[in-house]
């Protein structure tokens, strides 16, 4: 049998001989003899560690016209795309190859896995049924500006990947020119990739990070969910065979794409509206598809078959809506009830559709506009019609028929509803209390609310949202833009609810959430705009955002004291005794390191699900990850066990951010697997018969560890005398907010102090320049100085390495990042510092506490080398090494030039060097934010 090795490195040697084909076709003989010496060169470099090699590398890079770095960048990152296709197909045919030896057990950190854990746990099928009935598993795709490559780029790559799968799963299906046209087919893609931008020519704008979040769904999820809620549901028949399952949407998904605006001055009220419109027409679309699907699928025959009365009623009445549809319907189906049933229904959604497409909504307005009885409004009407023929087919031996494609659209009805992905709203706390003080002081009731203390911000809050009477006018003309904008956007959600869908947005968070009064003020501001009334509704979810060290160190306290106050209780009463709170990965590494932040993290995770508990609330905790580990990346599935025993209670939502959602969506096949292992991990951490609690010691140990990880890291980036210099000319952290990537600025305001810098570009810089110093920083120190306190202490952290997921997941994720390292290239990032001797200082203190945390994990983890557990990943991020170096070199000198401004430089293009090569190092190192 042909080993693994061999064949992905034929799939990639074929790929690398297709693109320098195309590369001496399109661009000449010389350009791509220019490729091979770079690539011969640095791989030359790799193995000798000579210097002279590495000057010789970069005196070459420095002597090309910025033509030649375009063409050098374009084909080193063409290169890693296809090889990050060699690699999926690879793993996908591992893993279909030992699914296939485990047979018939089920598959590894599958959804059947988790179940047949449980059964052998003895989970009684009630108890999961139960669990199944609240459960909520929710990725939230956001615009974060990590995913520098172009939608044009993404679909290319999808199609060749989708022919290396036929290459490599169908082999021995194939005839010889069938294999023929796929190889052609690839080849012809890639001088498409090769004669297309790769970069952007203008900064996406709020709207287009709506339609690259939307690709997503019509390539990939709105085809795969179904088939992932079906194999549930099969999952489930076969380990829990007596029970008779009704399986409720386990997967929905969220958007923070045209909802965010906390910073992005481009997210307006009427950008969010736009963004619901084509969200709803996205779904709306599909489902018009789908009724074409289901009328060639249900041609049953009343002549044939028995029809239930109620959908002979329901045609009945469709046709006193739809009289043109009606005269539509051919004589050929005049005997096929469930085909005219259908047309009537595609008639709704496409009445529905326009509808959408061209309500403008209206807040305010007496009476309030309501849809016209020909458009769905809830998803439930919908799904009330299919339900119609779902049950006649049971009814009448058409079971089978039922359960095929009738089933799968019932459920994308379930879980997309009709707008595809429910939009979050956030906003920063300050806006809200801005907004308020300038409104209490028009009208008359508190000059300076925002300088009040907190007991009295929280007395006036209470009063007034108990109070019946309005603070605000119609007409905003007198507010300031500022203040004019939060109360727009109220009523923009509230119109929304009334007039399009009242689904389509539930959630509202509330960014560096630090008082109870952060919270109040928003109910206030939506009991203002008719979002909430006491003791009748409550629209929306008001989710504090706990970011900073100090904020998740607070947070048990402020949310004990918040279900103390009877206002929020008649909130949450309303909203079903369900409290949302997120918790953010990016600002607590970014202000207190690696260790402290994920250990502050956990804690107050454990502490505020013990405080919901004892309120009779039911808490679901929304998780702020990114896709580097320095922001809380890391393996799905991991992350998900790592989390406090108990803490997890069937709901959990987490962000999908940035070149993660390509990674994990932009094929099905994958796309399935991601899923399926983010499933199988919220089963198995949502009961407690599969649950074990860490030791105290254990416990204590992070506790102390935390500290010295903190203290190490703050002594660097926040003590050291000019370190904000070194990283901001050692990174190119400086020319983040002129790269064409995101529509969202790279800082909250204007300053140099890193407290104001968001954290993607601070990761996202120190990835680019190989530092990866987020990931692991003030680790090796932590570790360190906890083992040398006690001879006991070694043997202490290697039992928790071996038993304690959150510690083991700590570690592995810091092997990961430390893996994609490279301090000898760093080192040259360091050689832009135009002060050296500041830059050796600085660099020194990174260095030896990057050899500390490697020797303190390789001891602790108790192995030879880092990723020795994982070796197919420390392979292949060892095997791309060599590539990516280029790739910094070219960044390195564009970006020297950039800064240099020379006259006869053309900045532009020198920008778009500098994108191109960001692109290249995000593809090879496969997650830079």
């Amino acid at each position: 049998m042909t080993g693994e090795s061999d064949i992905i490195s034929a799939n990639i040697r074929a790929l690398g001989e297709a693109l320098g084909r195309v590369m001496s076709d399109q661009s000449g003989a010389s350009a791509f003899a220019l490729e091979e010496r770079v690539r011969l060169m640095a791989r030359e470099l790799r193995s000798s560690g000579d210097p002279q090699h590495a000057e010789a590398l970069q005196a070459l890079i420095a002597s090309l016209k910025v033509k030649e770095l375009h063409n050098l960048t374009k084909a080193f990152t063409l290169y890693f795309g296809l090889v990050n296709l060699a690699e999926a197909v690879e793993r996908l045919r591992v893993l279909r190859e030992r699914d296939l030896r485990a047979a018939p057990a089920p598959r590894a950190e599958s959804i059947a896995a988790a179940l047949a854990e449980l059964r052998a746990a003895q989970v009684p099928a009630e108890v999961l049924q139960r669990w199944l009935d609240g459960a909520l598993i929710m990725p939230v795709f956001t615009a974060h500006p990590t995913e520098s490559r172009r939608r044009t780029t993404l679909l290319k790559l999808r199609r060749i990947f989708d022919d290396l799968l036929v290459l490599n799963l169908g082999e021995r299906l194939l005839l010889p020119e069938d294999r023929g046209a796929a190889l052609t087919r690839i080849e012809r893609e890639i001088v498409g990739l090769w004669q297309t931008d790769d970069v952007r020519l203008h900064k996406p704008s709020v709207v287009d990070e709506v339609e690259n979040g939307l690709f997503y769904f019509q390539t990939t999820l709105y085809e795969l969910i179904p088939q992932i809620h079906r194999a549930m549901g099969q999952a489930l028949q076969t380990y829990y065979p007596e029970h008779p399952w009704a399986l409720p949407p386990l997967l929905r998904f969220g958007s923070w794409m045209a909802g965010d605006r906390d910073g992005n001055p481009y997210v307006t009220a009427e950008v969010t509206v736009d963004a619901a419109r084509r969200m709803r027409a996205s779904m709306l679309r599909h489902l018009i598809g789908e009724m074409d699907r289901l009328f060639s699928d249900l041609s049953q025959s009343r002549y044939q078959v028995s029809i239930a009365p109620a959908v002979y009623e329901r045609i009945a009445y469709y046709q006193t809506l739809f009289p043109d549809a009606v005269a539509e319907i051919s004589p050929h189906h005049a005997r096929e009830p469930y085909r005219q049933l259908l047309q009537l229904m595609q008639a709704r959604l496409k009445a529905s559709l326009a509808y959408t497409l061209t309500l403008v909504p209206r807040w305010g307005v007496d009476p309030p506009p309501t849809p016209p009885s020909t458009v769905y409004f809830r998803s439930a009407e919908l799904l009330a019609d299919l339900r119609l023929i779902y049950t006649s087919l049971w009814a009448h031996g058409g079971h089978l028929v039922a359960d095929g494609i009738l089933r799968d659209v019932m459920a994308a009805v379930g879980i997309f509803r009709l707008h595809t992905a429910t939009l979050d709203i956030r906003q920063h706390s300050n806006r809200h209390m801005a907004a308020l003080d300038e409104i209490f002081r028009m009208a008359g009731i508190e000059q300076a609310y925002a300088d009040l203390p907190e007991a009295a911000k929280r007395q006036l809050l209470t009063a007034e949202i108990t109070s019946p009477r309005p603070l605000t006018p119609a007409r905003l003309a007198a507010y300031s833009s500022e203040t004019a904008e939060v109360l727009q956007t109220l009523r923009m959600i509230a119109a929304l609810l009334e007039q399009l869908d009242p689904e389509m947005i539930d959630t509202y968070v509330i960014s560096a959430t630090a008082q109870v009064s952060d919270i109040l003020a928003l109910l206030l501001l939506c009991r203002e705009v008719g979002l909430y009334q006491p003791g009748e509704f409550s629209r929306l979810n008001v989710v504090p955002l706990f970011e900073t060290g100090a904020d998740l160190a607070n947070a048990p306290q402020l949310f004990a004291a918040l279900l103390e106050l009877p206002v929020y209780q008649e909130h949450l009463r309303l909203r079903g005794h369900n409290q949302e709170i997120m918790l953010g990965y990016s600002d607590s590494n970014k202000e207190g390191g690696f260790v402290a932040a994920n250990w502050a993290l956990y804690r107050a995770q454990f502490e505020l699900t013990n405080i919901a508990d004892r309120h009779g609330v039911r808490l679901r905790l929304f998780h702020g990850r990114g896709g580097a580990v320095g922001r809380g990346g890391g393996p799905a599935g991991q992350a998900i066990l790592a989390q406090p025993p108990g803490t997890l209670r069937g709901q959990i939502k987490m962000t999908d951010q940035g070149e993660m959602i390509s990674d994990r969506y932009l094929e099905p096949r994958t796309a399935a697997r991601h899923l399926e292992q983010v499933i199988n991990a919220v089963l198995r951490a949502g009961f407690n018969e599969l649950l074990h609690s860490p030791e105290p010691a254990w416990l204590a140990a992070m506790e102390s560890m935390a500290q010295i990880g903190w203290e190490a890291y703050r002594g660097l980036i926040y003590d050291a005398p000019s370190f904000l210099a070194y990283f901001r000319a050692a990174t190119p952290v400086a020319e983040f907010g002129r790269l064409r990537i995101g529509s969202r600025p790279a800082a909250r305001r204007q300053s140099d102090r890193i407290e104001d810098l968001r954290a993607i570009p601070w990761v996202f810089s120190w990835m680019q320049s190989r530092h990866t110093l987020p990931g692991w920083y003030g680790l090796g120190t932590a570790l360190e100085r906890f083992a040398a306190a006690d001879p006991q202490h070694m043997a202490l952290l290697q039992a928790m390495y071996q038993g304690w997921p959150f510690f083991t997941t700590l570690l592995d994720n810091a092997q990961l990042i430390i893996a994609k390292a490279d301090l000898v290239i760093a080192r040259r990032y360091a050689d832009l510092v135009p002060d050296q001797a500041l830059a050796e200082r600085i660099f020194a203190t990174i260095r030896a506490e990057y050899e500390r945390t490697v020797h303190m994990i390789l001891q602790v983890a108790q192995i030879n080398e880092i990723l020795d557990p994982q070796p197919a990943l420390q392979r292949a991020i060892k095997w791309r090494n060599p590539y990516v170096d280029p790739l910094s070199y070219i960044q390195i000198e564009a970006l020297q030039r950039l800064r240099a401004a020379l006259p006869e430089a053309d900045q532009e293009e020198l920008e778009t060097a500098v994108l191109m090569s960001v692109n290249g190092i995000a593809v090879g190192l496969k997650n830079t934010g």
